[in-house]
């Protein structure tokens, strides 16, 4: 008898074990998106309408299809989180993290103006299944989950115990309203953080607690002027220009002052912000690099005074003289930056953005 009530016991005890281990996924779909110019696109983690897609040259079509800068908010009271997604490129590079590209970063709301970061989720392949956290209090927190910044999604899930509650958010962190929208490069497309977190869009985001728009497209910050379309239809606090790496002189000479001013026609007194080309830590030595940078950024200082010029206000210059240190430990190869390189640029980059705001 003893022995029956032993084994009965252990039967329980592992029923409720494995109770406790199951876990219910809910669509990711189902909760707030943030970091998108516009909910015109043929999928929900894309970034350009899809009315581009025969439009916009390929490479910068495909390079919208990334989910850089995006965040889903929800609110849990589960002692852990995992996470289901299918990568759309399953794309792997040299120089920068799988995490980066196409793994997925959980902070959650401390109070006091703080997210914290949580954990990564990362990648094994094209399809992932990863428990984030684990052995939490059961208790109600606020989260922001970045998505990848160099790949796209097909799907993503959020998995949480099966008798906790995910909810919509109850708070607007990032406030949503008047999102700051910027624009350029792979280095603002988020080359090469270690993790979706560290893209300096999404650390401004988190030091102003406002929602950032990342119009970043890798190689080709080309001053297409359908993105400036795009990015004129967005009623933002401020726009931040950062395409000098990306494009030519000559690019700049035919499409910087058109690309402007058809979001200045739209948006007359919201501040303009316009960044300079990094001064690269091998143009110390590159001597042909450091012409090219420094004829960049000569150009886009004598297009900006032009428009000072013609009575143009609101419109902001960033020097990226101390951009990225002087100890020559912020990039990754040169030019793409590190966390380190990230953080710098968002120590630059906020104080003028909240100016620019007030």
């Amino acid at each position: 008898m003893m022995k029956q009530f032993f084994f009965f016991t252990m039967l329980c005890l592992f029923g409720i074990q494995l109770q406790a281990q199951q876990l219910t996924y809910y669509d990711a779909s189902c909760f707030p998106l943030l970091g998108k110019a516009t909910q015109d696109t043929g999928a929900r983690y894309e970034r350009l309408p899809d009315s581009l897609k025969n439009i916009s040259r390929p490479p910068l079509w495909n390079l919208s299809r990334n989910s850089a800068g995006m965040a889903i908010r929800f609110r849990s009271n589960s002692t852990r989180i995992a996470l289901k997604w299918e990568n759309l490129f399953n794309n792997h590079m040299n120089h920068m993290t799988d995490v980066g590209i196409k793994g997925l970063d959980l902070y959650c709301w401390e109070g006091n103006g703080q997210w914290r970061f949580v954990n990564s989720a990362r990648p094994t392949g094209k399809t992932n299944q990863v428990t984030v956290i684990a052995n939490m209090q059961p208790k109600e927190r606020e989260y922001m989950l970045y998505l990848p910044l160099y790949d796209g999604l097909v799907s993503l899930s959020i998995g949480v115990d099966s008798l906790s509650s995910i909810d919509q958010p109850q708070i607007n962190y990032p406030v949503c309203e008047k999102p700051i929208v910027f624009y350029g490069t792979s280095i603002l497309q988020g080359g090469c953080a270690s993790r979706p977190g560290m893209a300096h869009t999404n650390i401004i985001s988190r030091r102003l607690n406002r929602e950032c728009i990342n119009l970043g497209f890798s190689g080709n910050g080309q001053l297409d002027l359908e993105v400036a379309r795009v990015m004129a239809e967005v009623d933002a606090s401020v726009f931040v220009l950062d395409f000098v790496p990306n494009a030519s002189v000559e690019q700049m000479k035919e499409r910087m002052e058109t690309f402007y001013r058809i979001i200045r026609s739209k948006h007359p007194d919201t501040p303009v912000v316009f960044i300079e080309d990094p001064i690269f830590t091998h143009t110390f030595y590159d001597e042909r690099i450091a012409k090219e940078v420094q004829r960049k950024n000569d150009t886009l200082k004598e297009i900006l005074n032009r428009l000072k010029k013609e009575n143009e206000k609101n419109i902001f210059f960033i020097s990226s003289k101390k951009m990225l240190g002087e100890d020559g430990e912020a990039t990754i190869d040169g030019i793409h930056f590190t966390d380190l390189g990230m953080m710098r640029y968002a120590d630059l980059v906020c104080p003028i953005i909240k100016k620019a705001i007030k």
